[in-house]
């Protein structure tokens, strides 16, 4: 599966294309929820997005592990991960077949 990414620029562009703020007011705006989001999470707290998902940091403690190449236990350090869990919308979504009545080439 090869695509697009989207980055921050595109999702200001749509905020741009869908609200009407300028360009600039657009990317404020993003970043002041980018912000917002990042905030909370490194408080501990689960950021949950409607019909989307919910990211949250989960502890993750001290492991043994092994070098790939030398095959020597190496030791992880605990350390936090960030979590996304979709949401049953979003799946449903992303997993959606298109009917054959809704294809286009013809």
């Amino acid at each position: 599966m090869t695509g697009k990414t989207v980055t921050r620029a595109d999702l200001g562009e749509a905020v741009y294309q869908e609200i009407g703020l300028s360009r600039n007011e657009s990317a404020d705006l993003l970043e002041s929820v980018l912000e917002y989001m990042a905030d909370a999470l490194i408080k501990g707290e689960t950021v949950k997005v409607s019909s989307f998902g919910s990211f949250s940091v989960r502890e993750k403690g001290q492991r043994i592990g092994r070098n790939p190449k030398t095959g020597e236990e190496v030791p992880i350090l605990p350390r936090k991960v960030l979590v996304f869990r979709p949401s049953q919308v979003l799946k449903s979504r992303i997993n959606e077949v298109r009917k054959p009545s809704e294809d286009t080439t013809n």
